[in-house]
């Protein structure tokens, strides 16, 4: 598929994100290791649509934006003192609280978050029931799903060099950095492959109504909350992720009709 211009929909998210990392970046909000890796590799999907990477670059777009303000959104929410989702709360609470915290630790917390917890919910704005119901639209929607992993893990050694430009790497970092950037990339795409399982169950708990989507968001999210507190005790956190694994996987009953335990 050629290339088209990205919409103003994901210019205007870029430049929203641009804004709020500025604003971190001036206050000294360690928030600001997780967003400016976040609207890098936006970036780097924006690049992608533009060159027509994917099968669909329309829907990208819209799921682009859609997964990015459930994240802003929570952000914003929590710069007012709004009240923020549970995965969220930790993410946040951490960066604000830990002293001498790993900028990798704070990128891992937000993505935990945003890829465990938000990005479910992305997918049910963007893909209806009755795409779910048809198997080759739904093929070609995971497929724009699985290459927005290539496109990821293609950053995984960008964002390590980055992350290494702006602090000091203390010599068990140096010596780890082969062995965090090949466990990061295979923990995305564990994380993420979890996050399509989880995606149908949201689906076939929004077919049976509103209490029932309800509950299994709140599964979802308590999960998720449950992972990030793991991740905020002390040691190397990517050895953690390898031997617990990244992402969070919901019960199949957690879709299914009856009353919502």
């Amino acid at each position: 598929m050629s290339g088209r211009p990205v919409c103003d929909g994901l210019t205007e998210l870029i430049d929203r994100m641009a804004a709020d990392l500025d604003r971190l970046r001036r206050c000294g909000d360690a928030r600001a290791f997780f967003h400016s890796t976040y609207l890098r590799t936006t970036r780097a999907i924006a690049e992608e649509i533009d060159r027509g990477g994917f099968s669909d670059n329309a829907w990208l777009e819209r799921w682009d934006i859609a997964f990015a303000e459930l994240y802003l959104d929570a952000l914003a929410a929590d710069l007012r003192g709004d009240p923020v989702p549970g995965p969220w709360r930790v993410a946040f609470d951490t960066a604000r609280d830990a002293t001498g915290l790993s900028p990798l630790r704070h990128v891992l917390l937000g993505m935990n978050a945003h890829i465990n917890y938000d990005l479910p919910q992305a997918l049910i704005r963007v893909i209806g029931p009755a795409e779910f119901d048809d198997p080759g639209l739904l093929r070609r929607r995971a497929a724009d799903h699985h290459h927005v992993d290539e496109v990821l893990m293609r950053r995984v050694a960008a964002e390590d060099t980055e992350l290494g430009h702006r602090i000091r790497l203390s010599p068990l970092d140096r010596l780890l950095r082969p062995a965090n950037r090949a466990a990061t990339r295979r923990l995305l795409v564990e994380a993420r492959t979890k996050v399509w399982h989880n995606t149908g169950v949201l689906d076939q708990a929004r077919r049976v109504g509103g209490d029932r989507y309800d509950a299994a968001l709140s599964a979802l999210s308590a999960l998720c909350t449950a992972r990030l507190n793991q991740l905020t005790a002390p040691g190397q956190v990517l050895l953690k992720l390898a031997w617990r694994g990244f992402g969070v996987r919901l019960p199949e009953t957690a879709g299914a009709a009856g009353t919502p335990r």
